[in-house]
């Protein structure tokens, strides 16, 4: 089994990916999680299938990181 490691990155009101790990790259992003989660593992599926003709189990681990910006005003 595969495993692909993901880092999904919440900045600007959007969600970004990152593949980490991998001889190639998918950047995506999406408004909602859930809608980049299910791009992110047809993306990989197909770039595995067709560029490096990978049969078998893919695992995905999606790990969370975001990003605000505070700024405080002088009184």
């Amino acid at each position: 089994m595969r495993i692909c490691k993901v880092k999904m990155i919440w900045e600007e009101d959007v969600w970004h990916s990152e593949l980490e790990g991998e001889e190639f790259s998918v950047t995506l992003e999406s408004s909602s999680f859930d809608t980049l989660v299910e791009r992110v593992k047809i993306a990989v599926q197909d770039i595995l299938e067709v560029e490096y003709n990978y049969i078998g189990d893919i695992q995905f681990l999606f790990k969370t990181e975001r990003i605000d910006d505070l700024r405080i005003r002088a009184s």
